[in-house]
This record gives C-alpha cells, sequence and structure tokens, in this order.
C-alpha cells in the first residue's frame, strides 16, 4: 500500500513523496520568454516547501504557440543557459524540477506573436477564419518543435519532460471531436485524433532514449458537447502507454469550457465530498492503464489526498492553486499540521500575471496586510 511521504520512481527519476506541483501560469519569464530570477525563486521555494516534482509553468515550444504574456519559452537554443540556471537552483534545494511543453494553437496569442493562430481545424468568426487548419506537412514541423524542445529541455538538466495536451491548446483540440472537424488521418475516429499526441511523443523518446522520463498532462474529460470523454480519455492513456510515456497527470476542462467546469474551477470546496474533480475517472484509469496515474483537480485535504494513493485511485498527488496560497503546504503536512490548505479556488491569483506583475495568492496577501 503506497504512502504519501514514501519515496517514489518514475522512470528512474527518483522523489522525495507523492506531491506533485501542477504547471500554472506564472508570468515571471521576461518578454521574450526568458527566465528569470524571479521565476527561478519560486521554483527554489517549491522545492524548500516539500513538493516531491515541480513542474514548471506552461513553456511554449514555437513563436507562434504563445499564449500569455510572461510566459517561459524553449523554441530556440538560446534559452537553455537559462533554464539551466533554474534547474540548478532547484537541484541545489533538494528539488527534482519537470518542464511542461505546449503550443497553444488556436488559444496563442497573435497580438503578442505577430503571426496567425493554427489548429487542428479552421476557426471561423464573423465570416472570417480567425484560426487557420495546419496542413499535413505543417503537422510534421509541429512534431519537430515538440521533439526539439524536449532536447532542450534533457540538454538544460530537467529531471523530466511533460506534454501539455489538455485544457483545449494544441494537442487537446485535436483529440476532441468537438473542435477537431478533420477528415484526413488526423480526425474522425479517436485513434486518428490521438495520432498527432502519439507521433510527438514516439519522436520524443527516440530523440531523448528510453531512460529520460516523458509525462502527459491529459484531459480526463473536455466537458464540451461531443468533446473527450472519460472513456476516450482511457483509450488515449493506454495507446500513450504502449507509446513508451512514463507517467499521465490527469486534468479536465477547456478554456471554452463552462466556467464552473474550467481547469481551474473558482468556488470554496466546503467538505471532503466536494474535493477531487475526476475521481470517477481515475477509477476507469486505473482498470485499464498500467502505468502512473498523476491526478490533479480540487484535492484541498491531506486525509483526502492520503485515501486517493491508498486506495490505489492514484500513484501520485498533484496540485497548483495551493501552491501558490501555499508553497510550503507540504512541509507543513509533513511537520504534522495536517490542516487543510488554505487555498479557496477564488483564481484571484490569476490577476497579477495579467498586469505584469507575476502570479501570488491576493488572499494570502490581503491576510497578511501586504499591498496588492
Amino acid at each position: 500500500m503506497a504512502t504519501l511521504f514514501e519515496r517514489a520512481s518514475i522512470n528512474g527519476m527518483n522523489l522525495d513523496n507523492r506531491f506533485v506541483r501542477s504547471a500554472t501560469w506564472e508570468g515571471l519569464a521576461s518578454k521574450d520568454g526568458s527566465g528569470t530570477q524571479s521565476l527561478t525563486d519560486k521554483m527554489v521555494e517549491l522545492a524548500k516547501g516539500g513538493v516531491g516534482l515541480i513542474i514548471t509553468g506552461y513553456t511554449f515550444v514555437s513563436r507562434d504557440g504563445q499564449s500569455s504574456s510572461g510566459q517561459l519559452a524553449v523554441y530556440d537554443d538560446r534559452f537553455v543557459p537559462g533554464l539551466k540556471d533554474m534547474v540548478q537552483s532547484v537541484h541545489a534545494a533538494g528539488g527534482k524540477i519537470a518542464l511542461q511543453l505546449v503550443h497553444g494553437g488556436p488559444f496563442s496569442n497573435s497580438k503578442l506573436t505577430g503571426m496567425e493562430t493554427v489548429g487542428p481545424s479552421d476557426v471561423i468568426k464573423d465570416g472570417e477564419i480567425v484560426s487557420r487548419s495546419l496542413t499535413t506537412s505543417a503537422i510534421g514541423g509541429m512534431i519537430s518543435v515538440f521533439t526539439q524542445a524536449a532536447l532542450r529541455a534533457k540538454n538544460a538538466g530537467f529531471d523530466a519532460i511533460q506534454i501539455h495536451a489538455a485544457h483545449g491548446f494544441l494537442i487537446s483540440q485535436f483529440l476532441s471531436s468537438a473542435l477537431n472537424k478533420r477528415t484526413d488521418e488526423y480526425g474522425g475516429v479517436l485513434s486518428n485524433r490521438a495520432r498527432l499526441l502519439l507521433e510527438i511523443s514516439r519522436s520524443m523518446r527516440k530523440a531523448v532514449g528510453r531512460e529520460y522520463p516523458i509525462l502527459v498532462k491529459l484531459n480526463s474529460e473536455d466537458f464540451l458537447e461531443g468533446g473527450l470523454t472519460r472513456e476516450e480519455a482511457v483509450q488515449v492513456a493506454v495507446m500513450l502507454q504502449e507509446a513508451s510515456v512514463d507517467a499521465i497527470e490527469f486534468s479536465g476542462g477547456t478554456v471554452a469550457s463552462p466556467e464552473k467546469l474550467m481547469p481551474p474551477r473558482p468556488g470554496l470546496l466546503k467538505s471532503a465530498n466536494d474535493e477531487v474533480y475526476y475521481r470517477e475517472a481515475a477509477r476507469l484509469y486505473k482498470q485499464k492503464v498500467k502505468i502512473p496515474l498523476i491526478l490533479v483537480g480540487g484535492i484541498r485535504s491531506y486525509e483526502v489526498a492520503d485515501e486517493l494513493v491508498r486506495s490505489g485511485t492514484s500513484d501520485y498527488i498533484s496540485m497548483s492553486r495551493p501552491f501558490i496560497c501555499e508553497p510550503w503546504l507540504i512541509r507543513r503536512w509533513h511537520a504534522g499540521n495536517r490542516r487543510k490548505a488554505e487555498c479557496i479556488s477564488c483564481n484571484s491569483c490569476f490577476g497579477p500575471p495579467s498586469e505584469g506583475k507575476g502570479f501570488y495568492c491576493v488572499t494570502m496577501a490581503k491576510k497578511r496586510g501586504k499591498a496588492v
């Protein structure tokens, strides 16, 4: 029976516990996507706070794939030295860190990139194409930029990489029949919609070698009419297992989903029964898939996290907003103070990055009497 504070391993990546910091948007990178000391300091704070594995904020793999200001970049070799400094600082603090790789697809920001957005299918608004369908040859190029990004991550010393295939960004859109209207080999049946993700995974594996951990963040459901379902998500997980992916993080929702079902769901979780957004999907996963499951979404209580791992519902517990509020949460729990996480899921932490200030817990800052 697994426990939260036992040492664990994912394809040779040894972790001190089963807690994972799920990726977010810190808004602390430089204008061009380079790392900064402020961003490194946040990663080091998480390592010192006891998080077993830190996953960076979503990092764009090509210039046209940037979604947000202050977003980290890895599309060119010039970013490697800064990323290496981040990794070395985290390692010096005793932590492990993975780089999350993403292309924003139709949710990229043309105002930031100066380039048109692309996705699985044309997106038409008011009679005009606002996002263009990728050609087959362009898909080959997309596989290449993800693979080169993975190699840069490995060269920078990251302990693992994570492919972001959730939340309605490029790969997630290919997986979703609600958003993917293609009629070629990348559209239609699930095996075709999963083709891009699988080809990226296989290409990365060939590039980085068998002993380097590759993780995938995957929607357990899209919560869109005609979108990816739990059953389909588990089928994709089986395909990824066969493609030699080492672990999957289950999340859910997209930026186009109803607000109450978006990835960062708003609203205070008053009881343990309100926690764990994707429990049923996790149970289904465990019936079919052998590689480890990292579960994110609404986990706020030590007892809930402990039950998920002890029962075998999940192998790792992933959180994001609670660590914005309390970077030291795991250290507190490990010391015996098992009080519920302070995070109230208000999403106010996304305000400061939008204003160019970088993320922090506005609610906690107010409690301490600090200016926000």
